[in-house]
């Protein structure tokens, strides 16, 4: 009975050195960083400041992968299915949570079949109009909306996207009707918002940025609660008067689920090792982000399950079908 009753003591006793081996020489070969978007995307420039970071920290070559399609699901698959070992991560954005709410058969479940390692940033989007339509404030652009209810359009790039989704945020908190028109490409939306076909957008920071810089568009705000450090002359939501249409994107980093506690604390200290360094900070605000490396794994883990939870809400609600 006494050897029974002490055995689970000595084999923690005896894998706790091997355990704490592992994590001391991780990694001892190249680490793949899957990213589920396309090369230059948003997603996939953060990615490229965090994987010649862990390079030279881990004198390990971290290899950027892009493995982008179906909105997201082929690479966000890849890392599910990967060997839990921290050989295998990736990049986590928005699609990530959403992606599979659109599916009837989703080919992963966004909390459950992976581990949270850390947040990187959060990043907001930026209401821009159309100069064609001479308004100069959130305010205005609704006060438009509602006197011409149903004629003003708004462009995204498809339905479930996060530039439809942070859209119908703002058009829920503005209480305005508007017509989705959706587009393939980014560069197919800014063409029609500077062409006055399409009155505004709601896109991510890196997104707008070509518009923002036009003089045929404007920005009118950040979906964040403060300013954005890439815009800091535009005013945040809260400032427009709208607070109720704060919204971010979360881009972190996740490895499949059941990975080792031990590789997984490894890879969170040192990516936020990456993201203290003052090169990191000032590519990231290019694009509007702020590094978060005082964000833990679990409050990490909290923020996404919050984020699936209120992007399942508002799909039902826009009555979008999964295919």
């Amino acid at each position: 009975m006494t050897a029974l009753k002490y055995a689970p003591l000595a084999l923690l006793l005896a894998t706790a050195p091997a355990a704490h081996a592992a994590e001391q020489n991780f990694p001892t070969k190249p680490v793949r960083l899957i990213v589920t978007t396309s090369a230059g995307s948003g997603v996939d420039y953060f990615a490229r400041v965090l994987g010649p970071g862990l390079t030279e920290l881990y004198r390990q070559q971290v290899i950027v992968e892009n493995r982008p399609g179906a909105g997201g699901l082929i690479g966000a698959s890849t890392i599910a299915t990967a060997t839990p070992d921290g050989y295998t991560i990736g990049i986590a954005s928005t699609a990530h949570v959403v992606a599979p709410l659109l599916q009837l058969k989703p080919p992963y479940r966004p909390l459950e079949d992976f581990t949270p390692i850390s947040l990187l940033t959060s990043i907001p989007a930026v209401v821009v109009a159309t100069g064609a339509i001479n308004v100069r404030s959130v305010q205005e652009l609704i006060a438009l909306a509602k006197s011409r209810p149903g004629q003003l359009n708004f462009a995204s790039l498809g339905d479930g996207t996060a530039a439809h989704l942070q859209a119908e945020v703002f058009n829920r908190a503005a209480g305005v009707k508007v017509v989705h028109v959706p587009f393939k490409t980014v560069g197919d939306s800014h063409a029609a918002i500077l062409g006055g076909e399409v009155q505004y957008i709601v896109y991510l920071v890196p997104s707008a940025m070509p518009l923002v810089k036009s003089a045929k568009a404007r920005a009118l705000a950040v979906t964040s609660r403060t300013r954005s450090v890439a815009l800091p002359d535009v005013p945040s939501i809260v400032e427009a008067g709208l607070p109720a249409a704060e919204s971010e994107v979360l881009i972190g980093v996740v490895g499949p689920a059941k990975m080792p506690r031990e590789i997984a604390a490894r890879l969170h200290r040192d990516i936020a090792t990456v993201l203290r360094k003052p090169d990191t900070r000032e590519r990231f605000a290019s694009q509007g982000g702020v590094p978060t490396p005082e964000v833990t794994a679990d409050a990490y883990a909290a923020k996404l399950a919050n984020e699936y939870t209120s992007y399942r809400k508002l799909i039902g609600e826009l009555g979008l079908k999964a295919q």
